[in-house]
């Protein structure tokens, strides 16, 4: 039992240590269009693994979902005029439009598609896309460069501590959506990621001359710790509806690209509206 936790352990190390570099060179030196691409391309394999797994409940609306991951790479294309009053205006019929064109499907296909069936495409399509356009959003902030690391240290910070202190010291069961999180570990996963994020504040404070507050980012940080815990467990309850492990076995160790990004999208939003009042 033990060599099959440690060689799990390895395999999860050694996919955070290939797909991290990735990660910090796109967000931190690719423009805004090449990270809207790139978002594009983890929100398709998102929808994939989401749409896969409702599928033995349902039958998705496959291509609506695929298509409105290509949003995502046209959030910055056009004028800045574009950017902020259009974007806003256009957001606001997303969910209208959508809901004609699932409607329209059903009374194309005669019922074929239900209302269930487009209930659980629509979802998915607000979990997923909606969210991870977000981070997108943030990236094109004035600095954004640097604030995104904000929402992914409050993500995968917190994840980190968790499942480190969780594991070892987790005595507490802390919902039976997700078992093997304890008490121990999400508080943990809290003060973790505020560890790290008052460490990268004084680094780019000292290094940028930035002036951001230390006690700010400690109480935003708590509340994103905790949003993106909940949204971990969101994915969570998920897979247990559909009676599936993981969403894929995408990345060796973690699961799917779902399991892995399941907090970081969830606390996105919340993060960009933090980031508007900085």
């Amino acid at each position: 039992m033990e060599k099959i936790k440690k060689k799990i352990d390895i395999k999860r190390i050694t996919s955070a240590l290939l797909g991290f570099p990735l990660v910090v060179l796109v967000l931190t030196l690719g423009n805004k269009y090449v990270v809207d691409v790139f978002l594009a391309i983890i929100a398709a394999i998102a929808m994939q693994e989401y749409l896969n797994a409702i599928s033995k409940d349902s039958k998705p609306i496959r291509w609506i979902g695929y298509i409105s991951c290509i949003l995502i790479a046209l959030i910055h294309i056009g004028p800045e005029k574009f950017d902020t009053v259009a974007v806003g205006n256009f957001n606001m019929l997303v969910i209208p439009i959508l809901l004609l064109i699932l409607f329209t499907t059903i009374i194309v296909t005669n019922m074929k598609i239900n209302f269930k069936d487009i209930s659980y495409t629509l979802f998915g399509i607000i979990y997923v896309i909606t969210c991870i356009s977000f981070i997108a959003q943030i990236r094109g902030m004035e600095n954004g460069r640097y604030l995104v690391w904000f929402a992914i240290i409050a993500a995968w910070g917190t994840d980190t501590f968790a499942y480190i202190i969780g594991k070892r010291f987790g005595k507490h069961k802390f919902s039976k959506v997700s078992p093997k999180k304890s008490i121990e570990g999400c508080i943990a996963g809290i003060i973790g990621a505020v560890i790290i994020a008052l460490i990268y504040t004084y680094a780019i404070n000292n290094i940028n001359g930035f002036e951001y507050s230390y006690i700010y980012i400690t109480i935003f940080t708590i509340i994103l710790s905790i949003i993106g815990q909940i949204g971990d467990f969101a994915a969570s309850s998920i897979k247990r509806y559909v009676d599936v492990k993981d969403y894929s076995n995408l990345i060796p160790g973690h699961g799917g690209m779902l399991d892995r990004i399941d907090s970081l999208m969830f606390l996105a939003p919340f993060a960009y509206v933090f980031f508007t009042m900085i």
